[in-house]
């Protein structure tokens, strides 16, 4: 893999949220409120203008009901 810069790596990992909840048939909506989060905290994620910490990311992964894994396999 080559070396991508941080908010390359950023937009990836959104893109890659972003298509498992929609693969999940959630809106952005469903998914905050699953984890206790606003949608446009969601938002924010998915378009890649937020660095999630480790914890954000167990939330993100329980909500869509998979493995953190799925999540940031970009």
């Amino acid at each position: 893999m080559f070396p991508m810069d941080k908010g390359a790596l950023l937009i990836r990992l959104g893109q890659n949220i972003q298509l498992l909840r929609q693969r999940k048939g959630m809106t952005q909506v469903q998914l905050a409120h699953a984890i206790g989060k606003d949608q446009q905290s969601i938002q924010r994620l998915e378009a890649g203008n937020i660095n999630p910490s480790y914890f954000y990311l167990t939330e993100i992964a329980e909500g869509l009901g998979i493995a953190i894994e799925e999540l940031v396999k970009i």
